[in-house]
């Protein structure tokens, strides 16, 4: 599964969506491609018995390197989301604790994350965050392929 985390009708925070929709055709049949808004609840049900889930999400960074790309693992994402800012009001490390307090984190679970500078309400995707995107997008599609398992979905 491939969760695209974000609002595309905020500039760079559509980052997510744009990732999911271009890597339809791309990933292996049975992959789930989605998008969320980010809210934990919304998050765990979406997961719910995958066992390997992809997230792809717009990270505020400080200083903003908008463009650059990190691969995470959950306890990484977690520490590191936390430390900065989350383009929603609840960030990817408060969905992470909880789907670890519930015992509902995914036996796999990746971040691709892509710093951004730009979340006006209104605003395209910046130049930067679209130069990036084709790389961010192997990345994703080579991380679903190199998923173990013929489970490639919940």
């Amino acid at each position: 599964m491939v969760i695209g985390v974000g609002n595309p009708l905020r500039g760079d925070d559509g980052v997510g969506p744009a990732a999911v929709e271009a890597l339809r055709g791309r990933v292996p049949e049975g992959t789930v491609l989605t998008v969320s808004d980010g809210e934990p609840a919304r998050m765990l049900d979406l997961w719910r018995g995958a066992d390997t889930v992809v997230v792809v999400e717009a990270l505020r960074a400080r200083p903003a390197r908008p463009g650059e790309l990190h691969t995470l693992t959950a306890t990484e994402a977690a520490n590191r989301t936390a430390a900065t800012a989350s383009t929603h009001a609840l960030g990817l490390a408060e969905c992470l604790a909880l789907a670890e307090a519930l015992g509902q984190l995914p036996q796999r679970l990746v971040v691709h994350a892509m710093e951004v500078a730009d979340v006006g309400l209104g605003a395209p995707l910046s130049a930067a965050v679209r130069s990036a995107l084709p790389e961010l997008i192997d990345r994703v599609a080579a991380c679903i392929r190199q998923a173990p398992g013929p489970d490639h979905g919940p």
